[in-house]
């Protein structure tokens, strides 16, 4: 069988699997794997039994990420790995995440079936709540192998089952107490590379007309979820001079946040602001009163380490201004924040050579999306993302990954890996 042929030959494998992790988290309109919990559980499940099916031995480390290895008969360097996660937000799409992980099940799957043997060990990790949504922190998993979780972190509580995140880890297999020593649960330098596969976040590769693109940078992200405004409740009546409207200071903060935003992106500074949680208390609000209570959610991202603490200083001074004018109180609540993730220069030319050995073009993208590649790469470890093509974005029902795109980067893992 040829190379060529072993890489078709997957594609039942691929499209059994997406449809396995759709079927598991099928939650119309879209689909929900809750991180630590049922729908992650059954697919870490659902990518275990592919990977030991293909050979592989799985094992899992003190965060509950899923490793599944390909040994070589004789290493000659240090492994590497192909990863992503399985969760997904509340009724997302079914690609995000997923996709990779999957992807890297098929190239081992092609290249076993071409009769190829890794100069050194392939590993596929299945890596746990890389999504925010669950406990207000992303990147769960990797900050657990990398020792990157913030102070604090294990006693977050879980959106839906009010766990903290120590207990979720106990339930799904890990061991908490081994996250606390602040020590990496995989040496960075022992690793040769990581790779991840994502779908695209924005509609780029539409615009390109190419299945895939080589990642240059992921940007980094400074989150605030839970800012709270306190001004003081009145009647719809009162004059202006009066109030100290907290929803119109919500509103007048997120449009100055805005403001900063276009003048960044003009000066040549790419970042992004998003507005994601943006209410008054839903158990007293009224058409007819003024309310003293406002609550948002914030993420600010960047690609550049120094442009986000720029930021920062910004945001503080924005919020100063606002509340100054606004007669209200504004607190910035839980911080956390992921490091921007650039990617190795070498892996990414030979990313590029594969691409073109199966005669694919593969533009050069920024992503606008974090992902755990991020805390591989602030970690010293080599990384390269491959981004496949996607209709409509993430984080929604529509995702529109085709499995021919996601083909293509198997392809081009596969020649990657085999070179």
């Amino acid at each position: 069988m040829t190379l060529d042929e072993a890489i078709a030959a997957q594609k039942p494998l691929v499209q059994q699997l997406l449809d396995g992790v759709a079927a598991i988290g099928t939650d119309p309109p879209g689909i929900t794997r809750d991180a630590y919990g049922r729908g992650e559980n059954e697919a870490h499940d659902l990518i275990r039994k592919a990977g030991e099916a293909l050979g592989m031995q799985a094992s899992i480390d003190a965060g509950a990420n899923l490793s599944l290895r390909w040994s070589a008969e004789k290493p000659e360097a240090p492994p590497i790995i192909i990863g992503s996660h399985l969760d997904s937000i509340v009724q997302g799409g079914n690609f995000d995440g997923a996709a990779g992980v999957i992807a890297g099940i098929g190239a081992v799957a092609a290249l076993r079936a071409a009769g190829i043997t890794p100069h050194r060990d392939i590993q596929v990790l299945a890596l746990r709540c890389e999504e925010a949504v669950w406990f207000g922190l992303g990147l769960i998993g990797s900050r657990c192998l990398l020792a990157r979780l913030p102070e604090g972190a294990l006693e977050l509580r879980h959106a839906r089952t009010g766990k903290t995140l120590a207990e979720s880890i106990t339930a799904a297999g890990g061991d908490p107490a081994r996250l606390k020593h602040g020590k990496p649960l995989r040496d960075p330098a022992a690793i040769g590379a990581y790779l991840e596969l994502h779908i695209e976040q924005a509609p780029q590769l539409i615009e390109a007309d190419a299945p895939i693109a080589i990642c240059l940078a992921n940007p980094g992200n400074l989150r605030h979820p839970f800012i709270r405004i306190s001004g003081e409740d009145a009647h719809t009546g009162l004059p202006h001079r009066f109030r100290r409207d907290a929803a119109l200071a919500g509103a007048d903060l997120s449009l100055c946040l805005e403001k900063l935003w276009l003048a960044e992106e003009a000066a040549g500074r790419p970042m992004a602001v998003t507005i994601g949680r943006f209410h008054t208390p839903a158990d007293r609000h009224s058409l007819t009163a003024v309310s003293g209570d406002f609550e948002l959610s914030l993420d600010l991202r960047a690609y550049d380490a120094a442009h986000l603490v720029a930021l920062e200083a910004k945001l503080q001074e924005i919020v100063a201004d606002v509340a100054a004018r606004r007669r209200v109180k504004i607190t910035l609540g839980e911080r956390s924040s992921a490091a921007p993730g650039l990617m190795d220069p070498g892996l990414m030319a030979r990313l590029a050579d594969a691409a073109t050995g199966c005669g694919i073009t593969a533009p050069h993208l920024h992503s606008p999306g974090t992902h755990d590649a991020n805390n591989f790469a602030a970690s010293g470890v080599k990384t390269a993302m491959l981004l496949v093509r996607n209709q409509n974005g993430s984080h929604n029902p529509h995702e529109a990954m085709e499995t021919d795109d996601l083909m293509a980067a198997i392809a081009t893992v596969v020649r990657f890996l085999g070179a």
